[in-house]
């Protein structure tokens, strides 16, 4: 134990999981005065166990029992006005523009982060805590926090790039130096009741997955149709909405052609989803992004060249930034395949330390 965290006051996010459950034992074995606080987040979290994710009630009724497990207090706040505004009516504008949002990062930044550690200051909190796999560190040459990369297969940094400096400065991470073996372990040597928990992985509030069965529901009007077209405008067949297609999208179309092929671009102004067959089309080298978030640096001076994330899973590959204006524009060294707008790049330093990201225009 650290004499120096005694009496100090961290709330921890407890989603229900392994991960959440793993951090609060950490940071009460630290010494830290630990509160655990799950969210209510969506409309149906108290109602009768409809799925999982993060916003069903067996999660609820898991946080409970691993708090009460750890002897530290556990509290259920409503956040579901601050979620539907941040991130799903976000969700959905942005599919409806023909664009693929990533609410995960949203609610880190809005509901996560803002809303739940504006509570935590309420209540006296020293920190915020979550059970996210990053590392949270102070840029040698800067001095200003920011998140580092690691060789974690578990890392999540690229969801947090969107955290500001006080957000960082008062937020602990106590998983980052872990791998998922590592906690689980903890977690049955704990005897906690989530150590076998799966890890969820999809879209919390949509349980299957169908983005335009809960767009039409959420907005109360089906969703319009369009036409496919070839790269040379040939109409070449008819889909079911523009929101349920996404950039280098093969499966799913709705329709057979007989051949694979792949979405080009979605133009959801006229309905149109462009096909193309050749693979190689849906590779780029260069991008642009907005909702720009600095962390290492507080600006660009000149053009950098670093390496650069286009999604979660993606492999971070070179490539040279610049900044014009209040945006970043990114030229990769070799084209990478499905640069998708409404995603987030994020691009880190060859130390691994994050020097910003934003949402691709």
């Amino acid at each position: 134990m650290s004499l120096t965290n005694i009496q100090k006051k961290v709330v921890i996010g407890m989603s229900g999981g392994v991960d959440s459950s793993v951090a609060a034992y950490i940071l009460k074995n630290e010494g830290f005065d630990v509160i655990g606080i799950t969210m209510q987040i969506w409309e149906q979290s108290l109602d009768a166990e409809p799925f999982g994710g993060c916003c069903g009630l067996s999660e609820i009724e898991d946080a409970r029992a691993v708090c009460q497990k750890l002897d530290i207090p556990h509290y259920i706040l409503n956040f579901r006005d601050i979620f539907r505004k941040k991130v799903v009516n976000y969700f959905a504008a942005e599919y409806l523009a023909g664009r693929t949002p990533n609410p995960c990062i949203a609610c880190n930044r809005h509901v996560k982060w803002e809303a739940l550690m504006q509570k935590s200051q309420a209540i006296g909190a020293d920190f915020f805590a979550t059970g996210h796999y990053a590392e949270i560190a102070v840029h040698p040459r800067t001095g200003r926090f920011c998140l580092c990369a690691s060789d974690n297969p578990k890392d999540q940094s690229y969801t947090l790039y969107d955290l500001s400096q006080d957000q960082l400065a008062r937020t602990l991470l106590p998983l980052g130096y872990f791998s998922k073996e590592d906690v689980r372990q903890m977690a049955r040597d704990l005897d906690l009741p989530v150590a076998e928990k799966r890890d969820s992985q999809e879209i919390c509030f949509i349980p299957d997955q169908d983005h335009g069965r809960f767009l039409a529901e959420y907005t109360g009007k089906p969703l319009a149709g369009g036409d496919f077209v070839d790269a040379d405008g040939n109409i070449i067949g008819q889909h079911n909405g523009v929101a349920n297609f996404t950039i280098g999208q093969r499966k799913g179309l709705g329709m057979a052609f007989g051949k694979p092929v792949f979405v080009k671009e979605i133009r959801a102004d006229s309905g149109v989803v462009v096909l193309c067959e050749n693979e190689e089309e849906i590779f780029t080298s260069e991008l642009m992004i907005d909702h720009v978030n600095f962390m290492a640096f507080s600006h660009i001076q000149d053009e950098m060249e670093c390496f650069g994330k286009i999604r979660y899973a993606h492999k971070a590959a070179l490539c040279t930034i610049s900044q014009i204006g209040n945006r970043v524009k990114c030229r990769f060294h070799a084209p990478q395949r499905a640069i998708t707008p409404g995603q987030s790049a994020v691009f880190y330093d060859s130390y691994g330390y994050i020097i910003c990201g934003g949402i691709i225009i």
